[in-house]
């Protein structure tokens, strides 16, 4: 029998207050949009409140839970997006172009951002998962459906890919 969820409106409004930036962050570095990535956490929470009675504490925390949803709402939009055509003429990333007092914090953030861009889709994920997400190794087992011991393993890979992917000579 599931555990479910505190179903009390205050309840669940403070478990979105703790999770939405974190798992926007999560979805924003998934889907490479913030608009995108706006939509698709206020889905995502829209899903966990409607099914909030189907959450089951026996296999893992709220957090987890959220995640799990979350991630399934942006392989969804990844799949969408690959059915339909591709936008003529999209604007450049503004986010991507820092003030000139914050140069040496622009030249890191897009470096991490090339570097991230460069990891495979999964590695990217499991980042995202572990920094912002702030998902423990056994959070992020029960959002894959893998053992800890794996996911510990895998994150631990996909660090060292994009650490050195971040040092390489450009």
């Amino acid at each position: 029998m599931a555990t479910p969820l505190n179903t009390s409106t205050e309840s669940f409004d403070a478990l979105y207050r703790e999770c939405v930036r974190d798992i926007y962050a999560y979805v924003r570095t998934l889907l490479g949009d913030d608009a995108s990535a706006e939509d698709v956490t206020a889905l995502a929470f829209e899903r966990a409140y409607r099914r909030r009675s189907t959450y089951d504490a026996r296999r893992g925390g709220e957090r987890g839970w959220l995640f799990g949803i979350a991630r399934n709402a942006a392989l969804d939009e990844l799949r969408r997006r690959k059915r339909a055509a591709p936008m003529l003429g999209e604007l450049p990333d503004e986010a991507a172009r820092a003030p000139e007092e914050e140069a040496d914090l622009a030249v890191r953030r897009t470096t991490v951002r090339v570097a991230l861009a460069a990891l495979a889709p999964r590695d990217r994920e499991l980042v995202a998962l572990k920094f912002h997400g702030g998902l423990s190794n056994a959070e992020i087992a029960a959002v894959l459906g893998t053992s800890e011991s794996n996911a510990g393993t895998r994150v631990h890979r996909a660090v060292s890919k994009l650490r050195e992917a971040c040092n390489a000579p450009s």
